[in-house]
C-alpha cells in the first residue's frame, strides 16, 4: 500500500468514527470556474478591495460596490458545483460530515445538496436594506446595478446592500453562534481549499486540535496550517474529496 492510499484509509477511518465539520474556502470553488479572489485573474487583480468591498465604500460609494458585486454574482450564477462540492454533500448524507462552514458566498454547497451550511461571510444571492434591514429582491437589485443604479428598498426607500461580509465588518452573529455549537462538539475538522489567513475562520482548526480532535487538510500548496494537520493531502479538493468519500463508504 502506498503512503497516499494509507492516508486515505486513515482519514476514512477517522470520518467513520466521528463525523467532521468541513471548513471551506475559495479553493473548493476554483474547479467550478471561480478563481480565488487573490489569485492572478481573480477579482482583486482588477479591483481595489477598499474601493468596492469595504464598509467604508458601501457607505460612500454604493454604486461602485454594486457594480463589483454584479460582476461577482454573474460569475457565481454561471458556475456549477464541482466534484468537491458534490462529495461533501454525499459525505453529509452518509453521516461522515456534520456541517459545512464556508467562507464562500457563491451558494455552490447548497446547490450541490449540502443541507447544513453555515455561511461565515454571507451570501451574494441575498440583499437587505441598510435602513430597515428588510430583505430585498436580489434579482431586481442586480438588474439595477447592471444599469448603473443603486438598488433601493421597496418598503422604506433605503439603500439596499448585498448580504455579504465586507472588509471592516464582523461575522454575522447567527453564523458565529452556529459555528460555536459545531466546534464545541466536533472531534474532527476537514480543512478544504482555504489558506488559513482570514480570521476568525482560520482559528477553528486550532480550537478543535487543542481540544484533542483531528485535523485533515486538503489544500494544493502551502497554507498557514503548516505542522497542524494529522493528515494532509497536497492536491486539489475536487480530486481528493471524491476518493475520500469512496474510501469512507466502501
Amino acid at each position: 500500500m502506498s503512503a497516499l492510499e494509507g492516508a486515505y484509509r486513515e482519514a476514512a477511518r477517522i470520518l467513520k468514527r466521528t463525523p467532521a465539520v468541513a471548513l471551506t474556502g475559495a479553493g473548493v470553488s476554483v474547479a467550478s470556474g471561480i478563481p480565488d479572489f487573490r489569485s492572478p485573474g481573480g477579482l482583486w487583480s482588477r479591483h481595489d478591495p477598499a474601493e468596492v468591498a469595504s464598509l467604508q465604500a458601501l457607505r460612500t460609494n454604493p454604486a461602485a460596490v454594486w457594480r463589483f458585486m454584479a460582476e461577482a454574482y454573474d460569475m457565481f450564477a454561471a458556475a456549477l458545483p464541482n466534484p468537491a462540492h458534490l462529495a461533501l454533500a454525499a459525505m453529509e448524507r452518509e453521516g461522515l460530515v456534520s456541517a459545512v462552514v464556508t467562507q464562500n458566498i457563491d451558494s455552490l454547497h447548497q446547490r450541490a445538496g449540502s443541507r447544513e451550511v453555515v455561511e461565515f461571510h454571507g451570501n451574494g444571492a441575498r440583499c437587505r436594506c441598510m435602513r430597515c434591514a428588510r430583505e430585498g429582491d436580489a434579482s431586481a437589485a442586480y438588474g439595477a446595478a447592471r444599469e448603473g443604479r443603486v438598488p433601493l428598498c421597496g418598503e422604506c426607500g433605503g439603500t439596499l446592500r448585498p448580504d455579504v461580509v465586507f472588509f471592516g465588518e464582523g461575522i454575522p452573529p447567527q453564523a458565529l453562534r452556529r459555528t460555536e455549537e459545531l466546534v464545541r462538539f466536533a472531534e474532527c475538522i476537514l480543512v478544504v481549499g482555504t489558506s488559513g489567513e482570514v480570521m476568525p475562520a482560520n482559528t477553528l482548526p486550532y480550537r478543535i486540535k487543542n481540544s484533542g480532535g483531528f485535523v485533515i487538510e486538503i489544500n494544493l500548496g502551502p497554507t498557514g496550517y503548516a505542522g497542524l494537520p494529522d493528515i494532509r493531502f497536497d492536491a486539489p479538493a475536487e480530486v481528493v474529496l471524491p476518493h475520500l468519500y469512496e474510501c469512507s463508504v466502501s
